[in-house]
């Protein structure tokens, strides 16, 4: 027992920065305190206590935020970091080494009993802040769970699952993104996403002055910018390191992806705009120099 529980405060000390004392980690640490409690109560109920299990499992929620059911798994070197609102069903299983952040629900989609409705974390496995794992399935060993991702199937071993439901990065994804694209002759392509907006505009009309404050010049300088601390980011980290609050490297967030797109498209339709301006001042100086005005198919070409 106290082999065990030197091995608890020994791999939070290791893996929470903020841990400055194995006596502070006895005593202020919520998620250390759930685990010892359940650990308790978890006995109990195999041992056909359930009522007495139960109990002692809601006395420990109310003193730390942290509701695990009696009838949960929970292996060794478990860290619940923070833990405030972390939900653990009856049925779940947690393997050794895992590492849970605050918010994380490890639920179940069915009402049937005697049956498995809650998932199963392999060893090493981390989730992030807020995330939602639903289901019977098994989430595999080393896999990574992205902050308010929600979880609906199972996660192969080395994994990482985000977004809302959760899209599946297979390791070799990460490689193929980290390789280099090869450059067509005589036409680099952009580096990425962040590039297609400048890149449209560029081939449209190099030097585009515009009659609006947030034209498409201030637009490329925007994306660039953001390429730039992308790489700057990158270059720092040196690996993809996952981030369990969401706010590391954004490469496979859709939402920032979503985010890339829309300002890409007002780009694009800034430029459009000021073609049509332009059009059309043209088309008011030949009528005030007597010329023949424009008909709606030659301002249509002059647009396009």
């Amino acid at each position: 027992m106290f082999d065990q529980l030197r091995e608890e405060i020994a791999c939070i000390h290791q893996r929470d920065p903020a841990a400055r004392s194995r006596i502070e980690i006895l005593t202020c640490y919520p998620g250390l305190h759930a685990i010892l409690i359940h650990r308790a109560a978890h006995g109990l109920w195999t041992r056909g206590w359930y009522w007495a299990g139960r109990f002692l499992s809601h006395i420990g929620r109310l003193l730390t935020g942290i509701e695990i059911h009696p009838g949960a798994q929970i292996g060794r070197r478990v860290f619940i970091d923070h833990g405030f609102g972390v939900v653990i069903g009856e049925t779940a299983e947690i393997g050794d080494d895992c590492t849970i952040y605050q918010g994380v629900t490890l639920g179940g989609t069915r009402l049937y009993k005697g049956e498995k409705r809650h998932p199963t974390l392999e060893e090493g496995v981390v989730v992030g802040a807020g995330a939602q794992i639903l289901g019977g399935f098994t989430v595999g060993a080393h896999a990574r769970i992205g902050s308010n991702a929600v979880v609906i199937k199972p996660v192969p071993a080395g994994a990482t699952a985000v977004g809302n439901p959760a899209r599946i990065i297979l390791p070799q994804d990460h490689s193929a993104k980290k390789s280099p694209q090869p450059a067509q002759a005589g036409n680099a392509a952009p580096a990425d996403t962040h590039d297609a907006a400048a890149a449209t505009v560029a081939a449209q009309n190099t030097e585009i002055p515009c009659v609006t404050d947030w034209s498409a010049q201030p637009l490329q300088a925007l994306l660039q910018r953001g390429q730039a601390a992308d790489n700057a980011s990158g270059d720092a980290s040196g690996n993809d390191e996952f981030a369990p609050y969401g706010v590391g490297r954004s490469d496979d967030d859709p939402l920032v992806k979503v985010l890339h797109e829309l300002i890409n498209h007002t780009a694009q339709q800034d430029a459009r705009i000021h073609r049509l301006c332009q059009a059309m001042e043209d088309l008011g100086q030949r009528i005030e120099n007597g010329q023949r005005p424009l008909d709606a198919e030659r301002l249509n070409r002059m647009v396009e």
